[in-house]
C-alpha cells in the first residue's frame, strides 16, 4: 500500500529521545507543539541504527489520527559537545589531523551502551578498532548493532587503533575513501 505524502511537511527539531530496544523516539519541532514519534525503521531508512538525545534533526512528517509522525529523516546533525569533554587518546592531537583521517568502512563486532565501549573491524584489517560511547555520542548516535555496517576514522591511540568519528554506512560511502 502507497502512503499519501501530499499532507506531509518538513520540519527541524531536536531528539527528545530515541530507544534502539524499543524501537522508537520522540523529537521536539523547533516550532513547538506535540511531539513527534520517530520510529526505528524511519531512521534506518536514513542509514542509521539509533541516534543521539539532543541531535538536530530535519524530518518529513505526516499528521495521522494518533499524532505526528516522521515519514522520513533528512538531516541530522550531532549534538554540540564541551571541548572539556575529550578522551585521554584524543586530548593533545591536532583536530584537523583528526579531521583529515579517511573514513574506513567498518563492520561493529560488538557495543556495549552500559560498558560504553565497543569494537569494530576495518574491512582489509585484522586488528580490532575500539569505539568509544562518546565518540559514538560526538558522531550524532547513541548504540551501534553487531554487523552493523559503518564508516569510521581511525588513528592509532595508546592502546591500539581507535575511532575518532563514526559516519553512517550511506555517508561513508558519498565520502572519500582511502584507498
Amino acid at each position: 500500500m502507497q502512503e499519501d505524502n501530499r499532507d506531509a511537511e518538513i520540519v527541524r527539531g531536536c531528539v527528545k529521545w530515541f530507544d534502539p530496544g524499543k524501537g522508537f523516539g520522540f523529537i521536539v519541532s523547533d516550532e513547538g507543539g506535540a511531539d513527534i514519534l520517530l520510529h526505528a525503521n524511519v531512521l534506518r531508512n536514513f542509514g542509521q541504527s539509533s541516534v543521539a538525545d539532543g541531535s538536530e534533526i530535519v524530518v518529513e512528517v505526516q499528521t495521522t489520527p494518533r499524532g505526528k509522525q516522521a515519514l522520513a529523516v533528512l538531516e541530522i546533525t550531532p549534538p554540540e559537545t564541551p571541548s572539556s569533554s575529550g578522551l585521554a587518546d584524543l586530548a593533545g592531537l591536532d583536530p584537523q589531523e583528526i579531521a583529515a583521517a579517511p573514513v574506513r568502512p567498518a563492520r561493529v563486532k560488538w557495543f556495549d551502551k552500559a560498558k560504553g565501549f565497543g569494537f569494530a573491524n576495518i574491512f582489509g584489517l585484522a586488528e580490532d578498532v575500539f569505539v568509544h560511547i562518546e565518540v559514538l555520542r560526538r558522531s550524532g548516535f547513541a548504540d551501534l548493532q553487531p554487523g552493523e555496517a559503518v564508516g569510521l576514522r581511525v588513528i592509532d591511540g595508546k592502546r591500539g587503533k581507535m575511532a575518532t568519528e563514526v559516519v553512517s554506512w550511506e555517508a561513508a560511502m558519498e565520502l572519500p575513501r582511502d584507498e
